[in-house]
């Protein structure tokens, strides 16, 4: 079991620390490539699974209902904490609903469960992003447009691939293999950005980065108990829940923070050590889900 979970943890770890050691050598400016992976590799990948799954909606109902439980009920379960600790709610909640589920939860839940847990990952990415700019947005900023969201590339993808898969079209070679192609640099991609992007945090606020740290995944967890003891979902969507629940703070967070100035250095103490602490909490999950999987 140990050399089970080393298996699925070091690939993604060796990819971070890579991008992190290349990060401090040559401080490149990755914003074009993270633009190039939200808007071409990443809804490459997106379309490529869902057009080529016929995709029955109904059979993941549950799961989206408990996917979008576990985003928004961790907001709900750790509101005390910001009268507790008189914190501001648009700075730390944020982080501690939307998690790493792109960055990392897609190659975790794949290298974890196989490509049986594909469509499953990209549902939870899906639903996470989705909200993140819609409910997010709204939360940081009342001004923010809610109808923008069906403007980003990834959600497109998402809809012109579940239309693909539901009436069963394909698409020919020439067409089908560079859009794969495309699809297979977004998740080393995203890896590789997360470690260049962790030189520019620093721990100046890391009393509240540790706070996040372990409030992020605890909150998520207790919200995945409850919808697995609710909903009916099946032995492996269960098993991808959990996981799902456990990730960290996504990097997006810092980069919207950042875009609407909310305190964007708190919130980069947590996103980092959010991080830096699933080095525990996610073989911890693994442990307790993969005999279940």
């Amino acid at each position: 079991m140990a050399w089970q979970i080393l298996s699925i943890v070091a690939p993604l770890v060796i990819i971070v620390m890579l991008g992190l050691l290349y990060g401090r050598k040559h401080r490149p400016d990755i914003s074009a490539a993270n633009r190039m992976n939200m808007e071409i590799f990443c809804p490459a990948l997106i379309f490529s699974v869902l057009a080529n799954t016929q995709l029955e909606l109904s059979d993941y109902s549950e799961l989206l209902l408990a996917s979008i439980w576990v985003v928004l009920g961790s907001g709900l379960i750790l509101w005390p904490l910001i009268k507790i600790f008189k914190l501001k709610a648009r700075t730390f909640l944020p982080p501690m609903m939307f998690n790493n589920a792109g960055n990392l939860g897609l190659p975790l839940i794949i290298l974890a469960f196989g490509e049986a847990a594909m469509p499953i990952a990209v549902i939870l990415f899906v639903v996470e992003m989705v909200l993140h700019f819609s409910v997010g947005l709204y939360f940081i900023d009342s001004q923010a447009k809610l109808l923008s969201t069906l403007k980003i590339p990834v959600i497109i993808a998402a809809i012109a691939g579940l239309i693909w898969g539901g009436l069963e079209l394909s698409l020919p070679a020439i067409i089908a293999t560079p859009i794969d192609l495309l699809g297979q640099i977004s998740v080393p991609l995203m890896l590789f950005t997360l470690g260049v992007r962790l030189i520019d945090v620093d721990l100046k606020d890391w009393k509240i980065g540790l706070l996040g740290a372990v409030a992020c995944p605890l909150s998520g967890l207790i919200c995945a108990g409850i919808a697995i003891m609710i909903l009916p979902l099946t032995p492996l969507q269960q098993s991808c829940l959990i996981l799902f629940s456990a990730l960290p703070p996504a990097v997006l967070n810092f980069i919207v923070a950042e875009q609407y100035q909310v305190e964007p250095q708190r919130v980069a103490s947590i996103v980092m050590l959010g991080n830096i602490a699933s080095l525990f909490f996610i073989p911890l999950t693994l442990f307790w889900v993969l005999p279940a999987a």
